[in-house]
């Protein structure tokens, strides 16, 4: 049966597109820049705050001004961090059961520590949450197996027992690579250019909610 259940941060645990929409359109504006939209912001915060840069500004990591419009974009969210950051409607349900069921829970993310443990603090998660895995603690990023190996040894579980959720191709190589489960997190921060069904997770769901019927999986079943 299922040990432990890890999850990739934005767009699949939390929905935290809200203040990136904001904090990205002030920056903008500050530059005399147009707003975009949270549509378009949303199709982009799993790349990170850099996608943020090229999405708002037209500039990649090899123009001059990059950096400098990534730490005012990084400086702003660091004081907006859950302002308007939310679980994603059904997760509180889902924590909930893994609580109920003593079945650990944690995070595994490409965000930095400083705004991962803070923004789970601000939304009463840190306390509940299990192993919460950042590149500040792995020398590889996902999709290496690195984090995810070690959320296991932290937690005391056997890899092989694990669901991991994310909503990004690199989320279900991490998980596959490490040979966790997979589940693909529909309603999270997809690219519409991406067809998810071609990342081969082991399961997809819509909702979070979904993940309910998972937790009583046995190895070896997949849907």
């Amino acid at each position: 049966m299922i040990q432990a259940v890890f999850f990739d941060l934005d767009g699949t645990l939390i929905d935290t597109a809200p203040d990136f929409y904001v904090v990205l359109n002030q920056v903008l504006a500050r530059a005399g820049r147009p707003p975009v939209s949270e549509a378009a912001v949303r199709s982009q915060v799993s790349n990170g705050a850099r996608a943020l840069v090229t999405l708002g500004f037209g500039l990649t990591p090899e123009d001059t001004d990059f950096g400098q419009y990534l730490d005012q974009i990084l400086n702003a969210y660091a004081d907006r961090l859950d302002v308007d950051t939310r679980l994603f409607p059904g997760m509180d349900r889902v924590l909930d059961a893994l609580d109920q069921r003593a079945i650990p829970w944690g995070v595994v993310t490409n965000k930095p520590e400083r705004f991962t443990v803070p923004v789970l603090r601000g939304l009463g998660l840190a306390q509940r949450c299990g192993p919460v895995i950042c590149p500040d603690h792995v020398a590889l990023r996902k999709p290496d197996p690195e984090g995810l190996l070690l959320a296991a040894r932290q937690a005391s579980v056997d890899p092989a027992q694990c669901l991991y959720v994310g909503d990004h191709l690199r989320d279900i190589e991490a998980g596959r690579n490490a040979g966790m489960r997979t589940v693909a997190a529909l309603y999270g921060y997809l690219d519409p250019n991406e067809d998810p069904r071609a990342w081969h997770a082991d399961y997809y769901i819509d909702a979070a909610n979904a993940l309910l019927p998972l937790l009583d999986i046995e190895k070896g079943t997949s849907a």
